[in-house]
């Protein structure tokens, strides 16, 4: 049986448990930051990941009402993180449909199920049940440390390219660089709610577990989504170069 782990050597088996699995480095987000996408690419990113990250104040909530009522910290930053989602200056949602319209998209496009693939599906289903199944603790580890604190990693390797070599401008790419900043501050919270709430060996292990798996889950929800959209164009595949157009059509 696992011994109870100290907060220290906890976090580092956490970060662990992310390591080479992390989307940053899935077949997708590669050919992203090379410059290789064209602007229909970019479309169907859009598409999935709305229907991947437009629940997650849904997510959230069904975390928060597995929450202790004592624990007001971990509570505090569901109603926060979902307030961030749902009602702040701008829905975040808005902002991913804002950059894909520029790609050529549509709302109702977007918001339509029958724009996912199945890995996308599989994803979406995971984090319901995530939240709604497990204890309050692995359900943060699966979704916030697991999923989420990737995020700044991910957006900061993509966001250069987004400027210099495909062309869209700040107010375009918002949705990119509200993330880095925002889940800066949601991972490390996370970190500190499963630090402090896994207080067993067995709660340790099953986070580690679920932070584990919620990593391969979203490293394979990025290589799908090159697997579907990219590599059927391939073959006509060449990096964009910077202030050309290189887009292709929707």
């Amino acid at each position: 049986m696992a011994a109870l782990l100290s907060k220290d050597e906890f976090r580092t088996a956490l970060q662990d448990a992310i390591k080479g699995r992390e989307a940053k480095n899935a077949s997708f987000s590669q050919a992203w930051a090379d410059g290789k996408l064209k602007r229909h690419h970019f479309a169907r990113w859009a598409e999935n990941h709305y229907h991947y990250v437009g629940p997650f104040a849904d997510y959230l909530g069904y975390i928060y009402a597995n929450t202790p009522d004592e624990n007001t910290f971990a509570k505090d930053f569901l109603l926060q993180n979902m307030y961030e989602e749902e009602l702040a200056d701008i829905r975040h949602t808005d902002l991913l449909i804002r950059f894909a319209e520029a790609c050529g998209t549509t709302r109702a496009q977007i918001e339509d199920p029958n724009s996912m693939n199945a890995v996308t599906r599989g994803l979406q289903a995971w984090c319901y049940a995530m939240a709604m199944r497990e204890h309050f603790v692995v359900a943060t580890a699966a979704l916030v440390v697991g999923l989420e604190s990737q995020v700044p990693s991910i957006y900061k390797k993509q966001i250069v390219p987004l400027r210099e070599v495909y062309g869209f401008t700040e107010d375009e790419i918002e949705f990119f660089s509200l993330h880095i900043t925002s889940d800066e501050v949601h991972g490390e919270r996370g970190y500190q709610i499963v630090l402090d709430n896994a207080t067993t060996p067995e709660l340790q292990q099953r986070c580690l577990q679920f932070v584990r798996w919620g990593a391969e889950m979203r490293f394979a929800y990025t290589k799908a989504l090159y697997d579907t959209y990219v590599a059927p164009d391939e073959d006509g595949l060449a990096p964009v170069s910077a202030g050309t157009e290189g887009w292709g059509s929707v």
